[in-house]
């Protein structure tokens, strides 16, 4: 198409007079322009403005198609912007996109920072709790916020989640006349649009398979943190791959599936009260995006589910699911099972003797009290059977 009716305009603090001519352009043809409350008042849109519905919605966009139509964002469109979310109704000749300097961008900037070894996220529409996993001494990120408040939540969330001593920048509208950066919080009202710029001092979490047992809510039933790392490593999670976490029990393995680099999981646990848990377990450590968890048996709740390229059993196992999973899996797809129990033990020895893979058996000790003195006490041997379909 050789003139697209849609332009996304990239529009900073300082309005029309940072915009190209091609922008500006567009703002003077445009039927319609869409944006943020603030960015129709920057740019004077008059009765031609119309504010993104809440929540938001591409559709009164989509809506205008083949007219002259113009989208404003904050900075780089397609930099935690609304551009992406655009993309979905689109055709690629149907739309041009005139990016701005980003907020990641000027805050670095201001702060001198090499961009390149920064963490960026759009906190604005999504948890605190996406730091989590990223955060360790020497990190440094920035951060898009809600509103001002949110500033004093993030310190708050800051200190509560192992991170007490980050130091913090607050960058209020950057690239405008009323540009303010504060180190720490400042005193009075702060305002939007916010970011935050963060240094972690303290140490994140541990980047090895096998994750402390207290750092997930459980109630006992939980693979062991020895059991897990083993279980991790015959996983084999790698980027783009989608894991099937059946029985999820607290939800660990998908966790540090996740951790360790896998893209995505898809869980079944039957027990209402444990998927709560699991489910809390995600959210704590900002991975929801990324994991769903259904409250089914496998394997009935298995239908539907996207392909799989690994699949732990952790609860369940049963000849039928077996059967159901041998027939569900393509050639390729990773397997990996832990039995405890004697009935399930012999399960799994009779499908290795059928079907190959590799047997390890799991025998670990604790210290415990024997009298005033100390013994090995032992854990209930485990059985674990690693098989390629």
């Amino acid at each position: 198409m050789a003139d697209p009716w849609l332009t996304i305009i990239g529009l900073g603090e300082d309005g029309p007079e940072g915009l190209s001519p091609a922008s500006r352009a567009a703002l003077a043809t445009a039927e319609t322009i869409f944006g943020g409350p603030r960015h129709l008042s920057l740019v004077d849109a008059g009765v031609r403005g119309q504010p993104w519905p809440v929540p938001f919605d591409a559709t009164p966009v989509l809506a205008h198609r083949g007219r002259p139509t113009v989208v404003l964002a904050s900075g780089d469109p397609f930099w935690f912007g609304a551009g992406g979310s655009l993309m979905a109704g689109l055709l690629p000749g149907e739309w041009v996109s005139h990016p701005g300097p980003s907020t990641f961008q000027l805050a670095a900037n201001r702060l001198g920072w090499r961009l390149e070894e920064v963490l960026t996220l759009g906190l604005h529409a999504a948890p605190f709790a996406r730091l989590r996993p990223v955060l360790a001494r020497g990190v440094r990120a920035v951060c898009t916020l809600r509103d001002g408040a949110a500033v004093a939540d993030l310190a708050r969330w800051l200190a509560d989640n192992g991170h007490p001593n980050a130091r913090l920048t607050v960058l209020e509208r950057l690239g405008g006349p009323q540009e303010r950066i504060t180190h720490g919080l400042p005193a009075d009202a702060i305002g939007a649009p916010v970011s935050a710029a963060i240094e972690a001092t303290d140490p994140g979490l541990p980047r090895a398979g096998g994750l402390p047992d207290a750092l997930f809510r459980h109630d006992g039933q939980i693979t062991k943190r020895p059991v897990r790392a083993l279980t991790l490593s015959a996983l084999a999670p790698r980027a783009g791959e989608l894991l099937w976490d059946i029985g999820a029990g607290s939800g660990s393995i998908g966790i540090e599936w996740l951790l360790a680099g896998g893209a995505r999981v898809e869980a079944l646990e039957a027990d209402p009260t444990r998927a709560a848990r699991a489910r809390g377990n995600v959210e704590a450590f900002g991975l929801a995006h990324r994991h769903r968890l259904t409250e089914a048996r496998a394997p009935e709740g298995l239908s539907g589910l996207p392909i799989p390229d690994a699949v732990f059993i952790g609860g369940g196992a049963s000849g039928a699911l077996l059967l159901a999973l041998w027939d569900l899996i393509p050639p390729g797809t990773r397997l990996v099972m832990n039995a405890v129990t004697l009935e399930t033990e012999a399960l799994v020895l009779d499908w290795s003797a059928r079907h190959g893979g590799q047997l390890l058996k799991i025998e670990l000790a604790e210290p415990g009290p024997i009298g005033r003195k100390r013994g090995w006490k032992s854990a209930l041997p485990i059985l674990q059977w690693s098989v390629t379909r």
